[in-house]
């Protein structure tokens, strides 16, 4: 079933939101505000690609919400500026370090995702709702051993929890939108068949958020979530694209293996020069997304399974693609997560 039908009477009345200002963060903060909830969004006083937004753009994306300005990487801060001795029902987290260079995930995958559950619980939060992602299941990048270990400590802390794990987002597919548009070929790995996903619109995302706080049968559960229809290929992505635009397909094959040359060369110049292990880590991050898929992982079978998949929601990737061609890609810019 893809929508939990929420009662009015709410078993939680407010919730404290931490990154309320990411991609997803401000469409839960908009759901839950929409549903009825008392809920206070916690930011950064300048947020967004480039720290570009400043905090009254950032109240007006998160209207109907009290939003506080503070550091989430900071307990005083959380605590002083963001609970201020107040009681919260349950805390809600889209946190993600904006790269997944390593300093990075630790600092916010884990240590700030960590705080927010100290601060919560200091305000009386009996739920934590926390937005992963599907690909800690195989964790060979620092970003998910820290998403991994925040897991492990919820699990253990005494709240009921939810830990969400979504497929690709809509935007995570879309870097190339505007290229192909302008004529250029689809760029893919191999022959674009190595991976697929189901990708979910983050309003769909963020209502399978919200049903969290209200549905029984996703507490204390680790909840995979996909959007609607079967699983995409990056072939079958860029075909759609090109079918979109009405233009012959054009792609440009590139082969995996020159990660394989990449990494080791520059893992080995980051023991010489440190500023380079986050450029190490990134191209192991492009290696992982271009050969692993963003689905379920059969545990019997050691493959990723379409079908264990759960989908949700309404919104399909044609539709959104369709959008983008029409209206442009503005607001579903990837900003430090681009590789092409």
């Amino acid at each position: 079933m893809n929508t939990f039908s929420h009662s009015p009477a709410r078993e939680f009345k407010r919730v404290f939101v931490v990154g309320a200002t990411g991609y997803i963060g401000k469409f839960v903060v908009r759901e839950l505000v929409a549903r009825g909830y008392d809920v206070v969004s916690f930011a950064r006083e300048r947020s967004g690609i480039g720290s570009s937004t400043g905090a009254g753009e950032t109240r007006a994306q998160l209207k109907g919400s009290e939003v506080r300005f503070g550091d989430v990487g900071s307990m005083e801060s959380l605590m002083k500026s963001g609970v201020r001795d107040e009681h919260f029902d349950v805390v809600v987290s889209c946190l993600t370090s904006r790269n997944g260079g390593v300093k990075d995930s630790w600092n916010i995958d884990y240590q700030a995702t960590r705080n927010a559950l100290d601060a919560g619980k200091a305000a009386g939060a009996k739920h934590f709702v926390l937005l992963s992602a599907i690909c800690v299941q195989k964790p060979l990048l620092e970003f998910q051993r820290a998403k991994l270990k925040f897991e492990e400590e919820l699990k253990s802390s005494g709240l009921t929890w939810s830990i969400v794990r979504p497929t690709a987002f809509f935007k995570s597919i879309a870097g190339q939108v505007e290229s192909v548009k302008k004529g250029k070929p689809y760029v893919m790995f191999g022959d674009g068949d190595l991976t697929a996903c189901k990708p979910i619109s983050e309003a769909d995302l963020a209502r399978f958020m919200a049903d969290c706080l209200e549905d029984p049968a996703k507490k204390n559960k680790i909840l995979p979530v996909g959007g609607p229809g079967k699983a995409i290929t990056p072939r079958e992505q860029g075909a759609m694209l090109f079918e979109l635009l009405g233009t012959p397909p054009k792609f440009k094959k590139m082969p995996i293996k020159m990660f394989d040359v990449i990494i080791p060369v520059v893992s080995m110049l980051a023991h010489i020069f440190p500023q380079l292990k986050d450029k190490a880590e990134f191209a192991r991050i492009g290696k992982y997304y271009c050969s692993e898929s963003m689905l379920v992982l059969n545990l019997k079978t050691g493959e990723y399974d379409a079908g264990m998949t759960p989908s949700y929601g309404s919104d399909t990737l044609r539709d959104f693609y369709k959008r983008v061609l029409k209206e442009g890609i503005a607001g579903q810019e990837l900003g430090e997560h681009s590789m092409f």
